[in-house]
């Protein structure tokens, strides 16, 4: 029952992102607002981190699965793909430099913000 109620809260939050999506008129998609929703409910204690911590963790241990379908749907248009998949390899290779590169950033700034205290 506890899981039950933990994977409710995450819905009702996805779901208010899902509402504020179609209300105000910014390019940010629903996930992006449920993800501030969260942690701004999460930061101000409204939600505490006990009541979503199992079902979440749950939800991260099976993301893998998720990407089952996509790579299914790859394999059917694969030779649509191969013309193309040099491009596509640099694109993703340099992005995921890109993002690496930028969180490491981030959390330096804000670990020498915060005086190198973990919170």
């Amino acid at each position: 029952m506890k899981y039950i109620y933990q994977i409710v809260i995450i819905f009702i939050i996805t779901f208010i992102g899902e509402v504020l999506y179609k209300f105000i008129p910014l390019p940010v998609p629903a996930s992006i607002y449920g993800l501030v929703i969260m942690l701004v409910c999460l930061k101000t204690k409204i939600i505490k981190l006990d009541q979503v911590k199992g079902a979440g963790g749950f939800l991260l241990e099976t993301m893998p699965i998720m990407f089952i379908p996509a790579a299914v749907g790859l394999i059917t248009v694969w030779k649509d793909v191969i013309n193309i998949i040099v491009p596509i390899t640099i694109i993703v290779v340099l992005s995921t430099v890109l993002v690496i590169a930028a969180t490491g950033r981030t959390t330096q700034f804000m670990l020498q913000r915060n005086g190198g205290t973990k919170q």
